[in-house]
């Protein structure tokens, strides 16, 4: 795990007890601080092999800081009871960006944006391994960050940022810093897109001066996301010239093209050439649940983007293919699917699951044949019944999972699970 000298001595409250906060208990234990633990759910600190204190009774006064999980809102009453008495409030972003100065030489890349950030953080880590370079994957994907070895010399840490976690997050200066997009999204939490925007523009803010700034057209459109950053060199996305997407397999549709142009310029910027790079985007298997080719049966393939969980998600992999079956529904985030309307023109039919169907129908129908699926397994065998030789079966919610599914993982498992029973 990563550990640091500075947190030695130190007394450090740390709330929410799942994976991020477990990592970041061992790793300021392990540094020899102390810390006091708590979880509000009565699960978690069941689950949780240590001591734990109800913070909620505590004099925060003791504590160097509190460490809150991504989830944990700032009006919480435990988080502003924090902020009034003056104590940091950090997640375990912030503390990795402490220990750095105790690790061997290193780089970090940080990488952001409501869409496409899962699959550049992935696609950068394989293209560093692929290439010979020690790297590490963590933040808002995989393993926490904290838990994980601390790499060699000359070693790559490829951060995955939240907007959550960048607004716990004080001094993460990365020597390259990605920008894919930005949509609304999460407005319930931050308030306003003002403050969303805010919150991804801190990766920029952080940065020392001639850092490396990776930025979509997009969001250099819609406001000045380097404002108040320290004289980055800039790369646009859009800008980047890699070949013909016909030759990465895993990366089909246009938002993959973002993110395989956004890679590719985080790893140029971190000294890879040319030759690695392409090499590196033809040999990416992909991640489960965004454009993951399942299988194809009777000539028909079948894709599951479950992690599309809002309509800018599914516009591009609608866009992906000549002839679809998108499977869509879900609880919905809002009640338009304007983004996904351009991208209509390769539908063959949409089947409609969930608490949306009804929502989604009235805008579909003058555009496509609309299925009322009601389910995922009679939505699948729709859609296999009418697909022929060459078409897609698409699963791309276009919305979260929650009336039917506990996450977009178990939605897709199930996806994949009618798919190789048929």
């Amino acid at each position: 795990m990563i550990t640091a000298p500075a947190f030695a001595g130190k007394t450090y409250g740390v709330f929410g007890l799942a994976r991020s906060g477990v990592a970041t208990v061992a790793a300021l234990t392990a540094s020899g601080a102390a810390t006091l633990n708590w979880d509000d759910g009565e699960a978690a600190r069941a689950r949780f092999d240590g001591t734990v204190t109800n913070l909620h009774d505590t004099d925060l006064a003791a504590l160097d800081a509190l460490i809150v999980s991504p989830g944990v809102p700032h009006d919480a009453p435990l988080f502003a009871k924090a902020v009034a008495a003056a104590i940091p409030v950090i997640g375990d972003i912030e503390l990795f960006a402490q220990a750095r100065a105790a690790l061997p030489p290193h780089k970090v890349v940080g990488i952001t944006g409501t869409n496409g950030k899962s699959t550049t953080t992935a696609l950068v880590h394989h293209i560093l391994t692929a290439a010979g370079r020690p790297a590490r994957m963590g933040g808002n994907i995989g393993l926490p960050i904290l838990s994980q070895e601390p790499l060699p010399d000359h070693g790559v840490y490829v951060l995955e940022l939240s907007s959550y976690q960048l607004d716990l997050t004080f001094s993460l200066d990365c020597d390259v810093a990605v920008l894919l997009n930005i949509t609304p999204d999460h407005l319930d939490r931050h308030g306003s897109m003002a403050a969303y925007v805010a919150a991804k523009a801190r990766l920029f803010a952080m940065q020392s001066p001639g850092r490396a700034a990776i930025v979509g057209a997009l969001a250099e459109a819609d406001f000045d996301v380097l404002d108040g950053a320290e004289d980055p060199v800039i790369t646009f996305i859009e800008d980047v010239d890699i070949g013909p997407q016909a030759d990465w397999p895993a990366l089909q549709g246009p938002h993959n093209l973002q993110n395989a142009r956004a890679a590719a310029a985080a790893c140029a910027a971190l000294g890879l050439d040319g030759d690695a790079i392409a090499a590196g985007l033809a040999s990416y298997p992909g991640l489960a649940h965004r454009m993951e080719r399942i299988a194809t049966r009777n000539g028909v393939l079948y894709v599951n983007d479950s992690k599309a969980t809002n309509p800018d998600s599914s516009a591009p992999a609608l866009a992906a293919f000549p002839r679809t079956h998108w499977i869509a529904g879900g609880r919905a985030k809002g009640a338009d699917l304007d983004a996904v309307l351009p991208h209509l023109g390769g539908l063959v039919a949409a089947y409609l699951i969930g608490e949306a169907a009804p929502v989604f129908a009235p805008i579909l129908q003058p555009h496509v044949p609309v299925v009322m699926a009601g389910t995922l397994d009679a939505a699948v065998a729709a859609a296999t019944a009418a697909a022929r030789a060459g078409d897609t079966v698409l699963l791309s919610p276009a919305c979260a999972s929650f009336d039917q599914f506990r996450d977009f993982e178990q939605r897709g498992d199930a996806f994949r699970a009618l798919v190789e029973a048929l």
